[in-house]
């Protein structure tokens, strides 16, 4: 007899949490980049620089999915 795979329930009610906690870890790491970039080469500086770039647009978009579930919250009363 096999087991049906059933979904988790969506639990939304940690997501700002989450995410605001995330941006945090990912600001540090940006940080700690910039450090480092110092220290390195221009190709390793360069590849830092561009990484980073891109660490900034994945703030960005966790910024703006906290908004969408804090307008999930409020209408939802979570």
């Amino acid at each position: 007899m096999s087991k049906q795979n059933q979904p988790n329930p969506d639990n939304r009610q940690n997501n700002v949490e989450r995410l605001q906690e995330m941006i945090e870890n990912t600001e540090n790491k940006m940080h700690e980049a910039e450090i480092s970039m110092e220290f390195a080469s221009p190709e390793e500086q360069q590849r830092m620089k561009e990484k980073n770039a891109r660490r900034q647009h994945s703030i960005a978009a966790m910024k703006d999915e906290i908004q969408d579930e804090m307008n999930a919250r409020k209408n939802s009363g979570i």
